[in-house]
C-alpha cells in the first residue's frame, strides 16, 4: 500500500478473520494501529492471527465462535467491550460457500449459506450498531460480492443470494444509522487468491487475480476519516471483471 491511516485508539472486530481476506483485514487494520477482535470458527487460525498482532504491539483478542449464532456474537462483543472498551469499527467478513447445481442444491447447504453470509452480517451488525450509536459513531464494512450485485456465479445460487442481500440489508442500515454517524458499506471482491470465484486463468481486463490485501486496503480506506462521506455504498475490488 501506497497511502497511511491512523487507526491508533480505534478498536475493531473482524469475523472470520481466521484466513483470506478477513486475516488480511485484521493485520491491516492492526498494522495501522488498531487492536483487533480476531473472530473465526477454527480455534488454531483466531490464535495465529492474534499472535501476530501482538507481535506488532497491539491489543488482540481471539474468539472462537459461528458468526451465524447470535449468542455466541453477543458474548464476543462484550467480551470485546471489557478488554478494549469503546468499538470503533466492525468488518464482517465471515463466509463460506459450496458449489452446486440449483435443482440439486441441498436444504442444509442453502440454510447454512444463507445463515452465516447473510444472517451473520445481520446479527454482528444489529449488535454493534446498536453500542456505536450509543457510543457516538463508528463504521461497519460488509464484505459482499460482485456475484450477487451486477454478475452471478455458476453453480452457486445460495451464494450469490446471500451476498446480494448483504449489499440490500448494507445500503438500507447506513440509512437508518447515518443520524446516528454510523457510516455502513460494503466491498465487492472477485477473482480474489484463495476465495470463491477465483479461476485459473483470470477473466478480468486487468489479466491477474487480487490479493487479500487488496481488498484490505480498500477497507482500511472506508474506516478511515478520509471515507467520512461515504456510506451506503458496494464498491466493487475485482480488476474490472464486473464490466466485462
Amino acid at each position: 500500500m501506497n497511502f497511511s491511516v491512523n487507526l491508533s485508539g480505534q478498536n475493531a472486530i473482524v469475523t472470520g478473520a481466521g484466513e483470506g481476506v478477513g486475516k488480511a483485514i485484521a493485520l491491516t487494520l492492526a498494522a495501522a494501529g488498531a487492536n483487533v477482535c480476531v473472530n473465526d470458527i477454527n480455534p488454531d487460525r483466531a490464535a495465529k492471527v492474534r499472535d501476530e498482532i501482538v507481535s506488532m504491539g497491539r491489543d488482540s483478542l481471539e474468539w472462537t465462535a459461528d458468526a451465524s449464532n447470535k449468542f455466541q456474537m453477543a458474548s464476543m462483543i462484550e467480551a470485546c467491550r471489557d478488554q478494549f472498551g469503546k468499538l470503533h469499527i466492525l468488518i464482517n467478513a465471515a463466509g463460506v460457500s459450496r458449489p452446486s447445481t440449483f435443482l440439486k442444491l441441498d436444504d442444509y447447504d442453502w440454510r447454512r449459506i444463507i445463515e452465516v453470509n447473510l444472517t451473520g452480517v445481520f446479527y454482528c451488525t444489529q449488535l454493534v450498531g446498536r453500542v456505536m450509536a450509543d457510543e457516538g459513531g463508528g463504521v461497519i464494512v460488509n464484505i459482499a460480492s460482485v456475484f450477487g450485485h451486477t454478475l452471478s456465479l455458476t453453480q452457486h445460487a445460495a451464494y450469490t443470494a446471500s451476498k446480494a442481500g448483504v449489499i440490500g440489508l448494507t445500503r438500507e442500515v447506513a440509512r437508518e444509522l447515518a443520524p446516528l454517524q454510523v457510516r455502513v458499506n460494503a466491498i465487492c471482491p472477485a477473482q480474489i487468491a484463495d476465495t470463491e470465484g477465483t479461476t485459473a486463468v483470470p477473466s478480468n481486463p486487468q489479466e491477474r487475480i487480487g490479493t487479500p490485501e487488496e481488498v484490505a486496503a480498500v477497507a482500511l480506506f472506508l474506516v478511515s476519516d478520509g471515507a467520512s462521506f461515504i456510506t451506503g455504498q458496494a464498491i466493487h475490488v475485482d480488476g474490472g471483471l464486473s464490466m466485462v
